[in-house]
């Protein structure tokens, strides 16, 4: 599979009204946000409801919604019968508030809690989930996940901002979640997969109407397991305007497509059409055409007022201009499937792993500029997060890198894919493939910044 989109160049379901996710207030920066893991249900389509585990006993979770440069401050209670921590995905710094476990913390075990707190520097889409070696795919499978929104000081003026929560699951015929989270074929194979698309926690795909002409800003993430899903907008132009939660210059994505691996975000922005009843939707690209409408939004009613030209949310000061690619750090992963024996479904450079209880791939200093090469020796693709860390993807064919920040980058079967950054906070920062049960099957390592 490869990038859709650059500067320089299944399901059926029922349709829903797309309503807001369910929130958890404001509240002082002295105070704590009380967030309980435990079990619910959940009506996802037209059959009865699942049991399901939950943030708040919802899925996906309550957004969790802030200004830059607030404090996030939460206890998280943990009442399920199992261990469990909140992983801030997608946030850069502060090791100790990561909730890796057993990297940067111990599992919280049931009846236990755990008090998260740090700056939130930077705006954007964010998720919230659990990250427990082994235990990660059955626990965010049945349910456990939330975003985390941090807004702009000045966000961008818009007529509707949408936050959607992709999802997909697999229910019998009694419309309860099918176990089997450690099928050791989905570990070595493409994942777990599950065949009900929901948006927002309901089955695909989901309504909307909006005023012709009216400017949208679309916020989005996947939260699946291991489903890597090629979204596409037909029936408008849309601009990206950030990625993996850091903001680019807008620009047009090839073909109005983009590919969001687990794990991802993405935010558009576009205007509706201006002809009364005319539709944008946000459509899944399926093999052999099977093309699936996640959300439909209809231009209906007065016609908005005309907006200039979509414009850029400016750049994250933070972040550095440029990497010195000659001063790096260059270290390669060659990640390939074992072939048999017990243990690890996979190997890294030879040999396999002992995950985040192993020894560190490699140690640097912060401040030092790293290049990762991820050489995939698999016939399957690949979805390498890099925790804490903000990422060019560097170009297959010289020595630029795209004009844009990443977390992960999706490496297709038997490809080779470069990704630098500059290390930046001290810790201990998992890199590991955002296809969880990869991750649980022993596609894991680590790194430390002194």
């Amino acid at each position: 599979m490869s990038e859709p989109f650059s500067r320089r160049a299944v399901l059926s379901g029922v349709a829903v009204s797309l309503t807001a996710l369910p929130a958890l207030g404001q509240v002082p920066s002295a105070g704590l946000r009380i967030i309980e893991a435990r079990p619910g249900k959940a009506r996802l389509s037209g059959a009865p409801e699942t049991s399901i585990l939950g943030f708040e006993g919802v899925t996906p979770g309550p957004v969790l919604r802030y200004k830059q440069g607030d404090e996030l401050a939460v206890r998280f209670l943990n009442k399920l019968d199992r261990p469990a921590t909140i992983h801030w995905h997608g946030l850069r710094g502060d090791n100790a508030m990561e909730g890796v476990a057993p990297l940067t913390q111990a599992p919280i075990a049931p009846g236990a809690s755990f008090d998260y707190r740090r700056k939130l520097a930077d705006p954007g889409l964010f998720c919230y989930r659990p990250s427990v070696y082994g235990l990660t795919p059955e626990l965010m499978g049945r349910g456990l996940k939330g975003l985390l929104v941090v807004d702009e000081q000045n966000p961008l003026p818009t007529d509707a901002d949408l936050l959607l929560a992709l999802d997909d699951w697999r229910l019998d015929d009694n419309g309860l979640i099918v176990s089997g989270f450690d099928d050791p074929a989905a570990a070595r194979g493409i994942g777990r997969l599950g065949p009900l698309l929901c948006v927002n926690g309901k089955a695909a795909p989901a309504t909307q109407s909006l005023a012709p002409g009216a400017r949208v800003r679309l916020r989005l993430a996947n939260l699946s397991n291991a489903r890597i899903m090629v979204l596409s907008v037909v029936g408008a132009q849309p601009f990206v305007i950030a990625i993996d939660s850091q903001p680019c210059e807008a620009f047009e994505p090839i073909k109005r497509s983009v590919p969001v691996a687990p794990g991802a975000r993405f935010e558009l922005m576009f205007d509706m059409p201006e002809t009364e009843g005319a539709k944008a939707n946000l459509t899944l690209r399926g093999p052999n055409g099977e093309d699936r409408d996640l959300l439909i939004v209809e231009a209906k009613g007065p016609k908005a007022s005309r907006r200039p030209p979509i414009a850029s949310l400016p750049e994250n000061p933070a972040l550095p201009p440029e990497i010195r690619l000659g001063d790096a750090k260059k270290v390669d992963l060659a990640i390939e499937p074992r072939k048999s024996g017990a243990g690890p479904a996979w190997m890294i450079n030879g040999g396999p792993t002992k995950a985040y209880e192993g020894p560190p791939l490699f140690k640097v200093t912060a401040g030092t500029p790293v290049t990762l090469g991820f050489i995939n020796k698999s016939d399957v693709a690949l979805a390498m997060h890099v925790h804490g860390q903000c990422m060019r993807l560097l170009h297959d064919l010289d020595d630029g890198w795209e004009p844009y920040w990443r977390n992960g980058v999706i490496i297709p079967p038997g490809k080779t894919k470069h990704a630098a950054f500059v290390a930046a906070s001290p810790g201990k920062w998992a890199i590991h493939d955002d296809i969880l049960e990869h991750e649980a099957g022993g596609l894991a390592t680590w790194f430390e910044v002194a």
